[in-house]
This record gives structure tokens, C-alpha cells and sequence, in this order.
């Protein structure tokens, strides 16, 4: 839930700039949901097939921010 309100906060900014710093708390968000996955998986709490699909698409989502905050920071 963090990532999405995190990355529409900064939709509504005035500026590249401010946008892309709520995209950098969005992706420090997806590292906390990365940490959370791994930390269900150790505790047995998310069986293993679950987890790798889950991880799989976190870092789907760091890779499109990452690509995003790029193309973002180059239009500057």
C-alpha cells in the first residue's frame, strides 16, 4: 500500500524534482516489503512457490522505479 500512495503523492508535487523524492521513499518502501517477504518466508508463515512469486514481482516494481526516477532525472 505504501509504494502506490508514495508514488501519487509525488504525482501531485509541483515539481520533478519533489516527485522524485517521493519516489525514492516509494522504492525504500518496496525494499521494506522485500525485507517483510524474506522475513514471512523464514518464519514459515509464506510457503516457499509463494514467496518467490511475491519477491519476483517487488523486484519488478524496484525495477520500474529505478527506470522511472532514471528517465525522470535525465528530462531535467
Amino acid at each position: 500500500m505504501s509504494i502506490p500512495t508514495n508514488i501519487a503523492e509525488g504525482c501531485g508535487r509541483n515539481t520533478d524534482k519533489e516527485f522524485a523524492r517521493f519516489l525514492q521513499i516509494a522504492m525504500g518502501s518496496a525494499s521494506e516489503t522485500e525485507y517483510q517477504l524474506i522475513l514471512a518466508r523464514d518464519l514459515e508463515f509464506l510457503p516457499k512457490d509463494s514467496y518467490e512469486k511475491l519477491h519476483n514481482d517487488v523486484e519488478e516494481v524496484k525495477r520500474m522505479l529505478a527506470s522511472f526516477l532514471k528517465t525522470l532525472r535525465a528530462d531535467r
